[in-house]
């Protein structure tokens, strides 16, 4: 009996185990999982809390007129040129703190010092207009000196959002191109006074100043009513006094006779080249200085000109 029931008991657990096997594999494949575990997905989550601004594009052009992108510079003054950047920022325009913008010489860096020469600093470019929700449009204008460098320059735009984050700006840049600006300024006429004929003038000075952003030569040219007419003046009652007869010189007290003659033709004052400025405390001024004589013929009050005019050094 003891033999019958254990043989029984062996049968029993067979069967249960081949159940467990069977039943095992069944239920695994309805859930579409294999026995082994080989692949496992799983959903991921994120909320992004703030996204870093970007600077779509930069344009730069003349402030006063848009459609001119390369710059020619105001002769003794200043020119207003715009930087204007499209800027995003995915939580909203608004989350935009500010934008600042370096207009810089190609040769120089963004993070250089200001210098009217090379680099210009704006750090309130103001918004100019939205474009939906997350775009802004934003103006950044500079007021450039006469004397910058002429060459490439490089506007680079950078914005900032509230985020506390000190990386949590965009930026980016273009070029423009600033002409050379060959210009001169000079005192506002030459008055010899009273003089009898047969008689010359003490020396006049004429002061000139460099207007540009490049070295100069001074040219000259004389006439008394038309250009090229070889006169110096021309006389309200009789006459008129020829060009020779009006002289310059670089050196005060040079003798008339050592002072170079005015022509009709236009010519070279020697020894009086001209550096650009460079710095905004002192401008580039030479003085020439002027002698008139007065030939037998002529009365009455005469009046010429005389063109000066700027040329590459």
């Amino acid at each position: 009996m003891k033999r019958s029931h254990t043989a029984l008991l062996v049968v029993a657990l067979i069967v249960l185990v081949s159940a467990i096997f069977i039943f095992i594999p069944i239920s695994f494949a309805a859930n579409n999982v294999t026995i082994n575990y080989r692949n496992v997905t799983v959903h991921t989550y994120v909320n992004i809390t703030n996204s870093k601004p970007d600077v779509l594009g930069v344009i730069i052009y003349d402030s006063s007129n848009s459609s001119i992108n390369n710059i020619t510079l105001s002769a003794g003054s200043m020119k207003s040129i715009t930087c204007n950047a499209s800027v995003r920022d995915w939580n909203g325009f608004n989350d935009i703190i500010h934008v600042n913008a370096t207009l810089y010489y190609s040769l120089n860096q963004s993070t250089d010092p200001d210098d009217n020469n090379t680099h210009y600093t704006n750090s309130s470019c103001t918004l100019n207009t939205s474009t939906g929700a997350y775009n802004g449009v934003y103006s950044c204008v500079f007021n450039i000196l006469y004397y910058a460098n002429n060459g490439t320059w490089r506007c680079n735009v950078t914005a900032k959002d509230a985020y506390s984050n000190p990386n949590s700006t965009g930026s980016n840049s273009n070029t423009t191109y600033f002409y050379p600006v060959y210009a001169l300024n000079v005192t506002d006429g030459i008055d010899y006074g009273n003089i009898a004929v047969e008689e010359y003038s003490y020396d006049r000075s004429a002061n000139i100043t460099n207007f540009g952003n490049m070295g100069i030569n001074v040219n000259v040219e004389g006439y008394g009513v038309n250009r090229s007419d070889n006169l110096a003046m021309n006389c309200s009652i009789s006459g008129s006094i020829s060009v020779e007869n009006e002289r310059f010189s670089t050196t005060v007290g040079t003798p008339f006779g050592s002072k170079m003659p005015l022509s009709s033709a236009s010519q070279t004052i020697p020894g009086l080249a001209m550096p650009k400025q460079t710095l905004s405390s002192t401008q580039i001024i030479n003085a020439t200085y002027w002698q008139l004589y007065i030939p037998p013929n002529p009365a009455g009050n005469c009046t010429g000109f005389i063109i000066f005019s700027a040329g590459t050094s």
